[in-house]
């Protein structure tokens, strides 16, 4: 029985207590729905195999003492089929212990469903539009953006196995003075002259000015004879580089799209598929950018002041009214941020119920506008706009942090750290912690084949459970109609309650948009299987003379652990078969890879 069946029941029988008036004033509305009436492992397992706390949960309301309430429903769990005993202890906890083969029915559940064991359809009928990574196409993914794919991706898998409609969108900035730079930057290094002040620096910025030479010239274009204009000085009087001149427009022509074509290949090479490639320039192209300043506007909520289009965010909670069109008629960033939400919004195909943003530690300041923009259109803010900040990562290397910058020409990139540590490693050290905090990345203990490298040790569990099927294939054992009932060592029981939290602690999860926890279950899950793995065996194993001459208690111990009978051995090969199927399944929703060998 999993903890949702019990938090099923736990559901029903204080309801028919209510109904009968066995639970004081508590009405059957009262009752909260199954997920709200939790069911969890206990620290202590002499204490259950479940525990509740429902009736401290409702014993104001029912006017009761929480123990005395604690009693009522178990006095009634305990008859219901597959418990073997309920206690109630301390202030209220109701302590449940299942008997073995129904506690061990989440083994024959995740067989029966296979992958879809855990899957779940409560987010079914909702789009969800996860952009993620979304960096300038001005040079190489850098490791931020990387956490940033590991992250999305597994959170795109997540909410699918939730149910969601989810499309994946990559947001390329290609408009704006960003660009600007990157071509100035090209040009200069085409010439050999020092990089303009405002410009990008790094063995990436040559390598692209070389190729765009030598594609222009395979065109029949001299692209360095091409005019070129003077750019100015900064305000302390450094060379801005190349001005608004045919060269850099051509040099900006052909690099752009060759950092396009680098960064998709460096997303397929990292496992990550995007539904849409949005092109930020298309919305001044298109003309979504006037449409949606007009839909604020008949909402009343743009306004002109001092020769210039303001947003009155102010309105909606924002801190500052915001300007959307300059007083020289250009307009400012968050025009196209306006834009960017209605089209998701409103677009034909695959219109966003939730928009998720997924952005940077340095765009914690865009959050206050950027609600206030959702709530202007009419949406609500942290539901149909959700902003996700990431923090900081940091690349260790022999105990020293690797230094990061895209402009100095030192940045750690997507392709550094795959060639590092591989796509698996890179994908699941960066998926497994809260984006919230920032992260240490040990390259050397990632390369490691230890089981302090954490993706190690879960995909060691994975090869250890085909090992197992293997050896026990060759032994002609096979679990088909084993009885569960001889699951009962505390090994198996440490293994059947992780199977059982599978499916809940998917739905959580996706709900709380964390990938990470998925991670984290999987190495308890991988940890209590190891330890089976160490202390029982599906193939017989012969005893050596020393365990021979172990006391009678000892020595049959070990028998039923390492010599089982065929049906002990076929009921443990089945749980087996589960751990697999489990394991699998949470590594692809990282998008690791599950190793049958290793």
């Amino acid at each position: 029985m999993s903890p949702e069946a019990l938090s099923e029941q736990l559901t029903r029988i204080i309801r028919v207590l209510a109904e009968s008036s066995k639970a004081g004033s508590l009405t059957p509305q009262d009752v909260p729905e199954p997920s709200k009436l939790a069911v969890m492992r206990p620290r202590d397992r002499r204490h259950g195999d479940w525990a509740s706390n429902a009736a401290m949960q409702l014993a104001r309301k029912a006017g009761m003492r929480p123990r005395d309430l604690a009693q009522a429903i178990a006095d009634a769990l305990a008859d219901v089929p597959g418990v073997a005993s309920v206690e109630v202890a301390g202030p209220g906890f109701i302590n449940i212990t299942l008997d073995s083969a129904s506690a061990a029915s989440v083994v024959d559940q995740a067989l029966e469903a296979g992958p879809s064991f855990g899957r779940n359809d409560h987010l079914a009928g909702r789009t969800l539009n996860l952009e993620f990574v979304s960096a300038n196409p001005t040079g190489p993914i850098h490791i931020g953006g990387t956490r940033w794919a590991a992250v999305g991706d597994s959170m795109a898998r997540l909410l699918e196995a939730n149910g969601a409609t989810v499309v994946r969108e990559y947001y390329f900035n290609d408009h704006g003075e960003q660009i600007n730079r990157f071509a100035k930057s090209l040009v200069a290094a085409a010439h050999g002259e020092p990089t303009p002040a405002d410009g990008y620096k790094g063995a990436y910025i040559d390598e692209i000015a070389t190729k765009v030479i030598e594609q222009a010239k395979a065109d029949g274009v001299d692209i360095l004879a091409l005019p070129r204009v003077d750019g100015g000085r900064d305000a302390d009087g450094n060379p801005l580089g190349e001005g608004d001149s045919e060269q850099r427009e051509e040099f900006r022509r052909r690099a752009v799209p060759m950092m396009f074509a680098e960064i998709r290949q460096s997303m397929t090479d990292f496992r990550v598929h995007f539904d849409v490639w949005f092109h930020e320039n298309s919305l001044y192209e298109d003309g979504e950018v006037e449409r949606a300043i007009e839909a604020l506007r008949a909402k009343g909520d743009i306004f002109e002041k001092d020769g210039a289009t303001w947003f009155a965010s102010t309105r909606h909670g924002d801190d500052k009214d915001r300007v959307i069109i300059k007083s020289d008629g250009h307009y400012a960033y968050f025009a196209a941020d306006i834009a960017y939400y209605y089209n998701k919004r409103h677009r034909a195909t695959n219109p966003a119920d939730v928009a998720i943003y997924m952005l940077g530690a340095d765009h914690h300041g865009y959050i206050g506008r950027m609600m206030a923009m959702c709530a202007a259109f009419g949406d609500v803010p942290g539901e149909n706009m959700q902003i996700l900040i990431g923090q900081l990562v940091n690349v260790m290397k022999d105990g020293k942090a690797v230094r990061m910058s895209k402009r100095a020409g030192n940045v750690v990139t997507i392709d550094d750290l795959v060639e590092a540590v591989g796509v698996d490693a890179a994908r699941y050290s960066l998926a497994r912690t809260d984006y919230n905090t920032s992260v240490d990345i040990d390259l050397d203990l990632l390369a490691s084949h230890t089981n302090d490298n954490p993706v190690y040790y879960v995909q060691y569990a994975h090869a250890r459970a085909c090992n197992v099927a293997r050896n026990a294939e060759q032994a002609g054992i096979g679990h088909d109609g084993a009885d569960l009932g001889l699951l009962d060592t505390p090994a198996d029981d440490d293994v059947i309650a992780a199977l059982a939290q599978w499916p809940s602690t998917l739905e959580q999860a996706g709900d709380l948009r964390a990938p990470h926890r998925i991670a984290h279950y999987l190495e308890d899950l991988a940890g209590a299987y190891h330890r089976w793995y160490n202390s029982e065996r599906v193939v017989p194993m012969e005893p050596t003379d020393a365990e021979l001459r172990l006391p009678d208690g000892e020595r049959d111990a070990l028998r039923v652990a390492k010599n089982p009978e065929p049906a002990r051995a076929a009921a443990r090969l089945r749980l087996n078969a589960a751990v697999r199927i489990v394991l699998e399944s949470g590594l692809d929703l990282l998008g690791v890879t599950a190793p049958e060998r290793m």
